[in-house]
């Protein structure tokens, strides 16, 4: 059986917007676990030290000198932390919980010449 242009034409209509709706989809799910505003300092420090410790979160950039260590607070490297530990294990059950010190953003928290990571 021939397609007539008219068909193909509507296929490939049909295909483009269908490879539009997967990748609209894909880009809702990503997700960045960053450190929750409302949790005070001292048990941001806590979850903090877990991560980069115990948790096995690359918190190098985080280090004086490097890309993420500003701003300087207990805040904004609990956010790097926590979602490097997230990007890392979410995928073998690790979640971005940190005793209700974090949560799940749609939003990238990268700023600068500090990226957050990403792992689809």
């Amino acid at each position: 059986m021939l397609l007539t242009q008219r068909t193909l034409f509507v296929l490939l209509v049909l295909i483009l917007i269908s490879l539009k709706s997967v990748l609209l989809i894909e880009a809702q799910l990503e997700e960045w676990c960053i450190a929750d505003e409302q949790t005070p300092d001292s048990e941001l420090q806590s979850a903090l030290d877990w991560a980069c410790g115990k948790g096995g979160a690359d918190c190098s950039k985080i280090q004086k000198n490097q890309a993420c260590f500003f701003p300087n607070t207990v805040r904004d490297h609990a956010s790097y932390a926590f979602n490097s530990y997230f990007q890392k294990f979410k995928h073998r059950g690790g979640n971005c919980y940190f005793k209700t010190a974090a949560l799940i953003t749609g939003v990238d928290p990268s700023h600068g010449g500090c990226k957050y990571d990403y792992l689809p």
